[in-house]
């Protein structure tokens, strides 16, 4: 697993959201540069969709998107993956394997990217994490429940 360096961490907040109010929808977009290991993390009530239609981001495909979801009275964060399916570089084992090596950083990334959202609602630490691997392979493409933000290793 890879640490997170937060100097190559580069958080957008768009106008659609407050930095430390917690309103939905708020939705995630990460993408990264191969060549200088930087991650780009767009906050925001949608998707980044610019940030990933860049002809590379469109045939890589290994942007990760995620948002915030109210069951009840408890909020669950949602991950969603692109593992296999359309035009898109790597096998879904391969693809499955390397999502799964750098979740960690993903979350990491996230609870650095909303820092004040945080401090202001401690309480969404609580939340369950719920990983969409999304794939045309069966085997690949289930939804599972990778504990509460609280239990990652920072």
């Amino acid at each position: 697993m890879v640490d997170l360096n937060p100097r190559k961490v580069h958080v957008v907040f768009n106008a659609s959201v407050d930095s430390k109010e917690l309103k939905l929808p708020r939705k995630y977009t990460l993408t990264h540069s191969d060549s200088t290991g930087d991650l780009f993390l767009t906050i925001s009530s949608d998707y980044d969709f610019n940030q990933i239609s860049h002809l590379y981001t469109r045939f890589m495909r290994d942007e990760v998107l995620a948002e915030w979801e109210k069951k009840n009275e408890h909020f669950e964060l949602h991950i969603y993956l692109h593992v296999s399916g359309g035009f898109v570089f790597g096998w879904a084992s391969l693809r499955d394997r390397i999502f799964r090596n750098h979740l960690p950083l993903v979350f990491q990334t996230i609870v650095y990217g909303e820092k004040k959202l945080f401090e202001n609602f401690p309480q969404l630490k609580d939340s369950q994490i719920y990983v969409h691997f999304k794939s045309k392979n069966k085997k690949y493409n289930k939804i599972e429940n990778f504990g509460q933000l609280k239990d990652i290793h920072y």
